[in-house]
């Protein structure tokens, strides 16, 4: 299918984006557990004896999901990547070669065409549009007019992820494994996330392209350590300030080769992310402490089915993203239906 043939496979994103065997050793391991679990769950007498029951884990205890779904509309463009919430509550997704604008029930509005594929975006106060490609960034103003093209930072550049703050613009580059700090000209001012020993940084797995970064009120980034299964907080200029998660198939923890996969925060501080192989969304307090479900597995099955482990070529397929606009509804984007449920807390 067209969909599969635009995927990159693991093995492609470790040889060229990683470029050494560091990343895979680290990486591989953790996925080759995950593979062997998963298959052993469903290989019948011959099944590994440290397997975990991957039927129940599909199944989310009702009372921990706390969010119901009140809108549900499709995404105009194929391929889709990220999704984010701009001024107005407008809704832009990066998908296909074009950032396409929508309102809240879904309607289009607008394209903003790349010409080639468009991977992330984020939206500035002002409306202006700032949209990853692969290895650089072009920035649109409120109209969809280009005003700038911004250079390529170097090989292996493999853009996953968009913020923008006042002054800044933060990139997630995943093939090299690092959060590329800009000002609003394009000049590069800083890198975060790079191992540092001085610093106390421990440094980025990234088995998998799906780096994100968030801008948080509190003035610091959010990124996905995937291979780590953690969350991380940065100051813009790049000291680490604190981290949460751990590698688990329970509920509070992140299963799988490389988990969560996508970020968005709340007003208050809290975390919601989103996750892939079992795709489900959960909100985190500010501190990393688990608090509920949106969605679970069960929401997508679909995305469930694609992204069940056959193999380390399966790390790349699927998986969510989201974003949450002022009402604090929650914008789920199933990169494998290419749909976005929008969910609302209960009552």
């Amino acid at each position: 299918m067209k969909k599969q043939k635009q995927s990159i496979t693991r093995r492609d994103f470790l040889k060229e984006a990683a470029g050494g065997a560091g990343i895979i050793a680290v990486g591989s391991g953790t996925f080759a557990a995950s593979v062997g679990l998963a298959r052993g769950a469903s290989a019948g007498k011959d099944a590994n004896p440290f397997a975990y029951d991957v039927e129940r884990l599909r199944k989310t205890d009702p009372k921990l999901i706390h969010y119901e779904q009140v809108a549900h509309f499709s995404s105009p463009g194929p391929d889709p990547r990220r999704i984010v919430i701009g001024p107005e509550d407008r809704v832009y997704i990066a998908a296909g070669n074009a950032v396409s604008v929508l309102a809240t029930d879904g309607t289009r509005i607008s394209d903003i065409d790349l010409g080639t594929s468009a991977r992330c975006v984020a939206v500035a106060g002002d409306g202006a549009v700032y949209a990853g490609a692969r290895d650089h960034v072009e920035v649109f103003d409120a109209k969809g007019k280009r005003l700038a093209t911004w250079e390529s930072p170097g090989k292996r550049t493999w853009f996953t992820g968009l913020a923008v703050g006042e002054n800044d613009v933060f990139v997630a580059d995943a093939g090299n494994r690092v959060v590329l700090r800009y000002d609003k000209s394009g000049k590069l001012a800083g890198r975060i996330g790079e191992k540092n020993k001085e610093r106390n940084v421990p440094g980025i797995i990234m088995p998998s392209p799906y780096l994100d970064v968030k801008l948080a009120h509190d003035g610091l980034l959010r990124l996905n350590n995937t291979g780590r299964h953690r969350v991380e907080a940065y100051t813009p200029a790049g000291d680490l300030e604190s981290s949460w998660g751990k590698p688990s198939g329970a509920i509070e923890g992140f299963c799988g080769c490389c988990n969560p996969i996508g970020l968005a925060v709340l007003p208050d501080g809290r975390c919601v992310t989103c996750e892939k192989g079992m795709p489900r969304v959960k909100v985190y307090s500010h501190d990393g402490v688990f608090e509920s479900v949106v969605a679970g597995p069960e929401t997508f099955p679909e995305n469930a089915k694609a992204t069940f482990v056959k193999g380390a070529e399966d790390c790349r397929l699927g998986g969510l993203d989201a974003a949450v606009d002022s009402q604090q509804r929650i914008y789920i984007l199933d990169l494998v239906t290419n749909e976005v449920r929008v969910m609302k807390h209960k009552a």
